[in-house]
């Protein structure tokens, strides 16, 4: 197969021909990494075998789009041909070759820097032992298999860097120059700042937002830096083999309940996760917001379920309508999207990008930008 042609394409759509990224995006084959993926197709995961089609496999491992290849328990690599998924959440990938440069941007690293990334299909990783040699990362999963058939992969292109099955938010290898994690957290581990050398930067994202965070440790042993302009979003870690989501049960109850407060909201009906700075507010105010939308026709609804009991529903029969709100629990999930809206719609912006960002020796986080400010436990 000519995956070199394919690889210079998507490096010349990605970077500029001058940018140090280019020869490593035009030179690291990442249909190695991805033979198999998961494709959503009516309502379920399809999946996806290279090899047994290898023109559809050229088009999407060389296209700057993300591949997912886990989901919930499934690995795409350990499914049989003709295989679906319904449903479920994706629980691994092979990030956007765009968005992993990106991330290493954010980095500055230097070409002697220590590094540790996050594993996933080993395609990021590659890129980098690439750019800076394969002696100067490292990178860990928290699933065997995910660590196990990328240092296979790695190896079979020549590249060695260290690997290991680690919880990233716990206790870290050794000690590093640079973290660049694509897998977000919330809050910021303390072992990262315990790992950073002197005047070392880790990059990551908030989990349940678009924020990416960079910040150079300071020497109190914790990190100063900011929210990056430039929007961004990841799964968060997980420490078992599927993601718990704690609101299925309440959706099944609320789903078409009358709610105990009823309104009729002044804006058109927002699915929040369309808007990334709103969404960024709203998990900081109110983090662990459940998502979810349908649509019949012209006619969208969509639900903000809280594992603490809370929820909202909220339809409209067209796109410019003012949709009908239900609101019941504890909180008033819906009301405090408003409040975000109304200072969206008096400021003309959100103050997320671009916010400072302190990040204490316990790891608390505060964000905080001319009078606004949230702290982040």
């Amino acid at each position: 197969m000519d995956w070199e042609s394919h690889a210079r394409q998507m490096a010349d759509e990605v970077v500029q021909p001058g940018s140090r990224w280019y020869e490593a995006l035009g030179h690291t084959p990442r249909h190695v990494f991805v033979p198999r993926w998961w494709a959503s197709g009516q309502g379920v995961w399809e999946l996806r075998d290279g090899p047994s089609d290898p023109e559809e496999w050229m088009r999407a491992a060389y296209a700057n789009r993300t591949l997912v290849t886990r989901m919930g328990p499934v690995h795409a690599d350990l499914a049989e041909p003709g295989d679906t998924v319904p449903g479920g959440r994706p629980t691994s990938s092979s990030t956007l070759p765009g968005l992993v440069v990106n991330m290493y941007r954010h980095a500055m690293i230097n070409g002697d820097d220590r590094v540790l990334v996050t594993t996933g299909t080993g395609y990021g990783t590659a890129l980098l032992c690439w750019r800076i040699g394969d002696e100067l990362v490292t990178s860990v999963d928290v699933d065997p298999y995910l660590v196990k058939a990328a240092t296979e992969r790695l190896d079979s292109i020549g590249l060695r860097p260290e690997m290991a099955v680690c919880d990233i938010t716990g206790p870290l290898p050794e000690k590093y120059h640079r973290i660049v994690s694509t897998v977000s957290v919330r809050p910021v581990p303390v072992s990262w700042l315990e790992a950073l050398r002197p005047g070392g930067r880790l990059v990551t994202t908030l989990a349940g937002t678009g924020l990416i965070i960079t910040a150079d440790k300071s020497t109190d042993g914790g990190a100063v830096g900011r929210v990056e302009p430039d929007p961004a979003g990841f799964m968060r870690t997980r420490h078992g083999e599927d993601y718990e989501r704690q609101t299925d049960d309440l959706f099944k109850q609320v789903e078409q309940a009358d709610g105990e407060q009823v309104s009729t909201s002044r804006y058109p009906l927002l699915y929040v996760p369309d808007d990334w700075a709103v969404m960024s507010m709203l998990e900081l105010a109110a983090p662990g917001i459940d998502h979810r939308i349908a649509a019949v026709g012209d006619e969208r609804t969509v639900w903000m379920l809280h594992p603490d009991g809370s929820w909202a529903r909220a339809a409209a029969a067209a796109f410019l309508d003012s949709p009908t709100v239900h609101q019941g629990g504890p909180r008033r999930l819906w009301d405090e999207l408003e409040r975000i809206r109304h200072r969206l719609n008096r400021e003309g912006t959100l103050p997320v990008y671009g916010a400072q960002v302190r990040i204490a020796p316990d790891g608390v986080l505060t964000l905080s930008r001319g009078k606004w400010s949230q702290t982040v436990e």
